[in-house]
C-alpha cells in the first residue's frame, strides 16, 4: 500500500509518501505560516522523488486538529481534494496523536500544543492508548491532568507546548518539536479504518471571524 501524508496543523508543513511502511519519500519545512503557497509544490516533489504517479497512491493521511485554524484549512481542503479527484480515501488523524507517535516508547506520552491564552491541547497515552480525550485546558488544569493520570515509571512532553508542562513532573523528558512526524503520521493513516470521514477537530472557536461576528465555516 502507498500512502501520502501531510501536515500543515501546527509549525511545519511536511509531507511524506510510503510504501507498505518504507518511506520512499519526505520532506519537511519549519513554517507558521504560508502553507498553502507551499503544499502542492512539495507534494509534487516528494511524489517525483518516490517515483510514484498520483494515481498509484491508495490512501491520503492529514492531520484534523488541534492547531493552526488557516493551516488545518489548507491540509484538509487539499487532501479532501486530492482523495476525490483520484477516488481515495482521505484519514484523518489528530494532531496530538501523531505527536506522540512521532517519539514512541515505553510509558506515559503526553502531547501537548501551546494554545495561546494560557491554555495548552493535551492528549496523554500510555504505551500508544490513549488516556483522554484530546482536550484544551488551563495551563495549570492540564498539569493537574497529567499528574493525576502519572503512575510512575518514564514520562515524555511532545510537541510545541512540551515545555509549558515540564516542571509538573521533574522525571519528564522534554522534546519539543514544531510539528508531527509526517512518516508517524503516514504510518498510523495506514492503520485506521478507512470508511470515517476527515472532519477539523478544532476544540475551540476561531480567533478570527467573518463580517457580523460569525465563525469561519469548516473546511
Amino acid at each position: 500500500m502507498i500512502g501520502l501524508a501531510l501536515d500543515t496543523a501546527v509549525g511545519a508543513c511536511s509531507v511524506a509518501i510510503l510504501k507498505d511502511g518504507a518511506v520512499l519519500a519526505v520532506q519537511s519545512e519549519p513554517m507558521l505560516r504560508g502553507h498553502q503557497e507551499r503544499l502542492a509544490a512539495m507534494v509534487r516533489d516528494v511524489a517525483a522523488e518516490a517515483g510514484i504517479a498520483f494515481s498509484e497512491i491508495d490512501r491520503i493521511g492529514v492531520t484534523v486538529g488541534p492547531g493552526s485554524f488557516t493551516g488545518l484549512r489548507v491540509g484538509l481542503a487539499f487532501a479532501k481534494g486530492l482523495g476525490l479527484a483520484l477516488g481515495k480515501p482521505c484519514i484523518g488523524i489528530g494532531t496530538l496523536e501523531a505527536l506522540a507517535a512521532s517519539d514512541p516508547g515505553p510509558g506515559l506520552i503526553a502531547a501537548v500544543i501551546d494554545a495561546k491564552r494560557g491554555q495548552v491541547y493535551l492528549q496523554v497515552f500510555d504505551s500508544g492508548a490513549s488516556l483522554m480525550a484530546p482536550d484544551v485546558l488551563p495551563t495549570e488544569t492540564a498539569a493537574a491532568r497529567l499528574a493525576e493520570l502519572w503512575r510512575g515509571g518514564p514520562v515524555r512532553l511532545v510537541g510545541p507546548g512540551a515545555a509549558l508542562l515540564a516542571g509538573v513532573l521533574p522525571e519528564a523528558e522534554v522534546r519539543e518539536r514544531a510539528a508531527p512526524d509526517p512518516v508517524a503520521l503516514a504510518r498510523l493513516a495506514a492503520l485506521h479504518p478507512a470508511g470515517v470521514p476527515a472532519r477539523p477537530l478544532y476544540l475551540r472557536a476561531p480567533d478570527a471571524k467573518l463580517p457580523g461576528g460569525r465563525d469561519l465555516p469548516a473546511p
